[in-house]
């Protein structure tokens, strides 16, 4: 009986340890790329999808279908490499971009399209800034090889959304 409680404990005590040194893998810069991006990225599905249905005109619909299919794989990437270091990934938009959605989402047609182009630059450059920096700066191997993916993909997003503008 004692020695299965030493196992039990000593399982438990190597447990904890290797769950922290995995979460301790990620500095507070890599932590707060993941909270930027990761916030970014579900706010651009989700004004994707809202895209499909409430655009007027037809490439701005097939984009929002692009941009949630990209970002939900960007998203499933950077959640795989967020729980494999042993964090919670977030699974809903926080109060801000709910806002910014909410906001959006109410807007009439003849007045999404330009809204929902003029947005999504301005987040695609902030998340794009973020992917860079981390790429470059970022301290956890996974991360930076992601955050470098992700900029070519925001790169060429920011590219159709400036064709889009003209």
């Amino acid at each position: 009986m004692k020695i299965s409680k030493l196992v039990f404990i000593a399982f438990g005590t190597v447990s904890l340890v290797i769950s922290s040194k995995a979460a301790d893998s990620f500095s507070d810069v890599d932590r707060a790329f993941v909270a930027k991006v990761s916030q970014g990225g579900m706010y651009e599905v989700a004004l994707g999808k809202v895209a499909e249905t409430q655009a007027m005109a037809q490439d701005i619909k097939d984009s929002g279908n692009s941009e949630a299919h990209d970002h939900t794989l960007l998203g499933d990437k950077l959640k795989a490499i967020v729980e494999a270091n042993g964090m919670e990934f977030p699974t809903q938009l926080n109060a801000e971009f709910q806002a910014r959605l909410d906001k959006i989402s109410a807007l009439p047609p003849d007045q999404f399209d330009a809204v929902y182009i003029h947005d999504m630059k301005k987040i695609h450059e902030a998340d794009g800034a973020a992917f860079a920096k981390e790429a470059t700066s970022g301290t956890n191997p996974d991360l930076k090889a992601f955050a470098a993916e992700a900029y070519r993909i925001v790169r060429r997003h920011l590219g159709e959304l400036d064709a889009k503008m003209n």
